[in-house]
């Protein structure tokens, strides 16, 4: 999907990147960033978001999704006037969707209701389910939900409702939810169709080489969270990776036809990806706004130096979805170490990531007026704030306003692969909805952030951060800081104020 806009790089956020380091330049020196590199986020092609959404027709996954556990699956929905829906969940034993497993067929209504007004940008919505099935595709795949729902009372009431193993059919139906079928066997499973509460819809123009722009159309639902126990109770604030319209996609798109075709009975086999080998160095970047859970905008853009193993990364937050409203960036840098093979999720690299600097810039007054009333020396020493103005934070082991932690540690995974216009991708571990940080091996994630874009090549070594660093913010996944969610900073400049007084 974002390699479709690689010929037209220059008009997207940070879409190529080149700096120039003179020779024999001090340790203090400044990057300079090539001006296709600096492109501000008004200068992207533009999506716009329709408002109340359009759910209406059939909406696809373009390429095989990673959730937290991990789970791999794609997704095809399909939305009718009437405001019933039907759901087609296809999971598989692999990480490129080419073993299918099982298929779960959902079907329900759903209401919209309202703008939210925890997620900016985003619709309220009720959903209500009416049916539930399951078809399986192998004896193995019987037998692990069988497991999964013998853990629990109620998973055992659902486990009753599937056949034996020498018994199972091949291609049969299993009612998991009807009008005959009580109970929730969702939850019994981990799953949930909560993602349905938190709707948005937007359109964009893709561009084509020596031809008109593409309507492209994208329906973005709630993300999951990465605890699976959580699930049951957890209200969406963020989004998964977007559907796509299976009349207004992505080209080329070579999962789109294959599961916009598929159903239950006869799930989508997608053509592997050309996997990468995991080659970090240069520049990596953000293809446009990203949201996280707690209502946090940002973009990313990280910069690897593979032969000494270091790497610093640009994180630009925003306040809003079109992330063309700056609150603070921060600067951070630090060094990982080699990656080994994930024994847990295949196809993935597992990395351990350090923090050991870090440079906050405040980009509004509401960030500033924050730091300037926390706590003497919890964030950059002594000195006030202002708007633009950068501080390094290192000496005062972060900023405990923003909660930046130095120096810090992060187990992360990572995947490389090549889409189908031959552009590499970059995938960083998703961040815990909880907020708090994957600091200890057991907490390493299972699934994907959104990916980068490789912009550049191999980076020279820079022990400074440009001074016109390009827009990304928050969370980092590749060394991973822990920024206080946007909608508590008011709540702590009150408390600030109060300290004060």
């Amino acid at each position: 999907m974002l390699a479709a806009m690689l010929p037209y790089a220059c008009v997207l956020v940070f879409f190529g990147a080149h700096t120039a380091l003179a020779a024999g330049e001090a340790e203090g020196s400044r990057l300079r960033w090539e001006p296709r590199c600096q492109r501000p986020l008004t200068d992207r092609v533009p999506s716009t978001a329709i408002l109340p959404p359009r759910l209406n027709g059939p909406w696809i996954s373009t390429g095989c999704e990673v959730r937290p556990g991990p789970e791999f699956l794609t997704r095809a929905y399909t939305f009718y006037p009437s405001r019933l829906f039907r759901a087609r969940q296809f999971y598989y034993e692999d990480p490129f969707c080419g073993e299918p497993a099982h298929s779960l067929l959902v079907k329900g209504k759903v209401r919209l209701r309202r703008a939210s007004w925890v997620t900016r940008g985003a619709t309220e919505a009720d959903y209500y389910l009416h049916k539930v099935g399951i078809v399986f595709h192998n004896r193995r795949a019987l037998l692990d939900v069988t497991r999964r729902l013998n853990q629990t009372r109620a998973g055992r009431d659902c486990a009753r409702r599937l056949p034996p193993a020498r018994s199972w059919l091949p291609g049969a139906l299993y009612e998991l939810r009807s009008a005959r079928a009580q109970g929730d066997c969702l939850e019994a499973l981990g799953l949930s169709m909560h993602e349905l509460s938190l709707v948005r819809v937007q359109r964009r123009l893709q561009p084509q080489p020596r031809a008109a722009p593409r309507l492209v159309e994208e329906l973005y639902l709630g993300d999951i969270h990465t605890d699976r126990a959580e699930r049951r109770h957890y209200r969406p604030t963020g989004y998964q990776r977007p559907l796509q319209s299976a009349l207004h996609h992505v080209q080329p798109c070579p999962a789109c036809g294959l599961i916009a075709r598929s159903d239950v009975h006869h799930p989508p086999v997608l053509p592997p990806p050309l996997a990468l080998p995991l080659r970090l160095g240069g520049w990596w970047v953000s293809s446009g706004c990203e949201v996280r859970p707690a209502v946090l905008f940002l973009t990313r853009l990280f910069t690897f130096h593979g032969h000494s193993r270091s790497w610093e990364g640009y994180y630009h937050h925003f306040s809003d979805p079109a992330c063309q409203q700056p609150t603070f960036t921060v600067y951070a840098a630090g060094r990982y170490t080699r990656g080994t093979p994930s024994t847990r999720v295949r196809g993935g690299t597992e990395l351990v990531f350090e923090v050991t600097r870090a440079h906050v810039t405040p980009m509004d007054q509401v960030t500033t007026a924050m730091l300037n009333f926390s706590e003497p020396r919890s964030c950059g020493g002594a000195g006030a704030w202002s708007v633009g103005t950068e501080r390094d934070v290192t000496a005062t082991n972060g900023c405990l306003p923003l909660g930046i932690r130095l120096p810090h540690v992060e187990y992360e995974l990572f995947k490389m692969e090549q889409d189908p216009l031959g552009q590499s991708l970059l995938f960083i571990g998703q961040r815990p909805t909880d907020g708090s940080s994957p600091d200890t091996p057991e907490k390493r994630p299972t699934s994907y952030q959104a990916p980068l874009v490789l912009c550049r090549g191999e980076a020279p070594d820079f022990s400074r951060p440009p001074q016109h660093r390009p827009s990304l913010q928050k969370h980092p996944s590749t060394g991973g800081l822990r920024v206080a969610p946007l909608p508590l900073l008011p709540l702590v400049i009150g408390l600030a104020f109060l300290y004060w007084l």
